[in-house]
């Protein structure tokens, strides 16, 4: 902390203010009238010559790169990499996931039983009321 305010202080000493300059400023005479006045320039920060704006601001270079900056930061940021860990730790709304353990579960108890993976008769057949030959009728029936 030291170290900044001693820099500050050598800053201080090598950058000096810049003077107020008295300028006069005349103008041609127009129609017998001479017009004469002094201005002062104020101290300001001279502007870089070459500085294009990146649309945030078209006055002031430093408001306007720190917009860009904001904005980046966050577009980035926020909204990337955000958005992306948002995605990767989102909960399995449709239980895909779930669905899946619990088949490789089930394959696993059926093995260890000797059983088939895939029992040809899900519902017992007495549970199944198919309809009869009148009930059809003429009814074409695709197998």
């Amino acid at each position: 902390m030291s170290s900044l305010v001693r820099l500050a202080q050598v800053s201080k000493r090598i950058v000096r203010p810049i003077p107020l300059v008295q300028r006069q400023i005349s103008t041609s005479k127009k129609n017998q009238e001479v017009c004469v006045s002094s201005a002062e320039l104020t101290e300001h920060e001279p502007q870089k010559r070459n500085w294009q704006s990146y649309g945030f601001e078209k006055d002031n270079e430093t408001e306007d790169l720190n917009a860009m900056h904001a904005t980046g930061f966050f577009s980035v940021t926020l909204c990337i990499v955000g958005g992306i860990f948002m995605f990767a730790y989102m909960p399995d709304y449709n239980y895909k996931n779930w669905a899946e353990r619990e088949a490789f579960l089930e394959l696993r108890r059926r093995e260890d039983q000797g059983l088939p993976l895939i029992d040809p008769n899900y519902i017992h057949p007495s549970l199944i009321r198919l309809p009869t030959e009148e009930e059809l009728g003429d009814t074409e029936i695709v197998i």
